[in-house]
């Protein structure tokens, strides 16, 4: 009887685990695919902002 608990809570403990794992696996993810693209949107102004200083330059 006590190998039996032992067993259930051994295989509870480990879907615990296992699914709070999973679901740090997926918010790190999450955080990375946010950077990645504050990254990229931060690219896109600073390439706009030069095109616009650039043509301001020219005009002048």
């Amino acid at each position: 009887m006590v190998k039996l608990v032992h067993y259930c809570a051994m295989t509870l403990a480990a879907f615990a685990f296992y699914e709070t794992m999973e679901r740090i696996h997926v918010w790190i993810a999450l955080r990375q695919d946010e950077k990645q693209e504050r990254l990229e949107k931060e690219m896109e102004i600073r390439r706009v902002q030069q095109q616009l200083l650039q043509e301001s330059k020219q005009r002048a």
